[in-house]
């Protein structure tokens, strides 16, 4: 009898053991997936991110080629100045594909805001009337692009 209590006691002992064992393995191993799964959004967020920042800066740079030659006092070269609306109108469609993808990415409604506010600060530069209206929408487009990447800071850092 005594035989017989010790092997059910050890078998008990053996099952609550492998029990034990795979309830915390099993935890383990979700929070390893869940730490994989935020690092890869963080490092979407980032490409993404940074990936929007460069082509609000490209496009911002595009849209003053397209200005500067329709507003210099210079013979009219239509055919360069149309390719230079061309080239600002493929940079926009860069800017505004890298903003669908933050959209996607980001948990925060006010980052996709000021990403819009960005890309439209950037689009009424070529809406400038002289160099002095250029200079105050050159001034609020950088600043919103700035204001982008620093508002998406808090997103991308560990934590």
């Amino acid at each position: 009898m005594v035989v017989v209590i010790t092997s059910v006691i050890a078998v008990l002992g053996t099952l609550l053991g492998a029990g034990l064992s795979h309830v915390l393995q099993s935890r383990t191993a979700a929070r390893g997936q869940d730490f994989a799964r935020a690092e890869r959004l963080r490092q979407e967020r980032i490409d993404a991110y940074c990936a929007f920042g460069g082509a609000l800066a490209n496009y911002r740079r595009g849209q003053l080629d397209y200005w500067f030659p329709r507003h210099d006092r210079r013979p009219d070269d239509s055919t360069g100045v149309h390719e230079l609306r061309r080239e600002a109108q493929r940079l926009r469609a860069v800017a505004m594909e890298a903003l669908f993808r933050v959209e996607l990415l980001t948990d925060a409604p006010a980052l996709v805001t000021l990403g819009r506010e960005a890309l439209e600060a950037v689009a009424t530069i070529t809406t400038a009337a002289d160099r002095e209206e250029l200079a105050g929408l050159r001034e609020r487009s950088r600043t919103l692009i700035h204001d982008f990447v620093t508002a998406s800071r808090p997103h991308v850092l560990s934590r």
